[in-house]
């Protein structure tokens, strides 16, 4: 998988970013990109992550972002607290971090989806995500 069939992100860490999406389909595994490598502490499973991030569905609309309401959120992460392609994609990357994540439905939500978000069930999720802090 290239990074040419995954969508581009505009913007710099702490800013909300504008997703661009390729004609191709969406890739069918987990694909994790830096955009911009952060050089604080790596992140660990069991630690407790602090983002800023914006999630949208394949060529999609945008269904979530905590950047228009002005602040990050915290969570347990490597745990299964998160849906399983923040566990996988967020675990071994360095604080201060920018990442694209392409989240197969198997790795987000589902057949289900989360209608109530705009999330449909098969729905390919693809998320950037500025880490800002971890604590353990």
């Amino acid at each position: 998988m290239s990074a040419a069939s995954l969508p581009e992100a505009t913007g710099q860490f702490g800013e909300k970013p504008t997703l661009t999406f390729p004609a191709a389909d969406a890739p069918s595994e987990l694909e994790v990109v830096v955009l911009s490598r952060g050089d604080g502490e790596l992140v660990e499973a069991g630690d407790d992550l602090e983002v800023h991030y914006l999630g949208q569905s394949w060529n999609g609309s945008v269904f979530d972002n905590s950047y228009d309401r002005g602040s990050s959120i915290s969570f347990p992460i490597g745990v299964g607290a998160v849906i399983g392609g923040w566990d996988e994609g967020l675990v071994g990357q360095q604080v201060g971090s920018r990442v694209l994540l392409s989240i197969p439905s198997h790795l987000g939500y589902g057949d289900r989806g989360v209608p109530q978000a705009g999330i449909k069930g098969g729905d390919t999720l693809v998320f950037v995500v500025d880490i800002v802090g971890t604590s353990r």
